[in-house]
Order: C-alpha cells, then structure tokens, then sequence
C-alpha cells in the first residue's frame, strides 16, 4: 500500500488563499480593493509629502550617513 504524497506547505497555503478570493462574494472584492488602495495611499504617497529623506538633506556623502546612524543607534539613553 502506498501512501499518497501531499503537497508541499506552501503549494497548500497559496491554494488555500486563492480558492479563497476566487469564491469570495462580489462585497468581499471591493472590500480588499480598498483595503490595498489604502495602504498604497499610507505608504506611497504620503511618504513622499510628509516624510522627506533626512540624511539625504543634511548629509553629503555616504560615510557621513553611516556615522551618523551608527552614532544615533549606539548612543545611551539619557
């Protein structure tokens, strides 16, 4: 008697969610859409309005970054 092989975890997990969304109601769709807008919205745009990049405006070169960072990460709590 042989014993069936199962797929591996990660062919499961992905057939899990895909059969999932495809028979998801037609609400269920809108719902995930906006889901991603809005979190393409939180991270894309308002990145680029309201988080400027610091270290690329108040340094010039690459190692003044470094120790910069490696300074802020290393310094004790006061």
């Amino acid at each position: 008697m042989e014993k069936k092989q199962r797929p591996n975890i990660f062919k499961r997990i992905f057939n899990f969610y895909y059969q999932g969304f495809r028979d998801m109601p037609r609400y269920g769709v809108q719902l995930w859409i906006l889901i991603l807008l809005k979190l393409f919205i939180m991270f894309a745009i308002l990145k680029i309005f309201f988080f400027p990049d610091i270290l690329e405006t108040q340094f010039d070169s690459d190692e003044e970054k470094s120790k910069f960072v490696i300074e802020q990460l290393t310094k004790p709590n006061k």
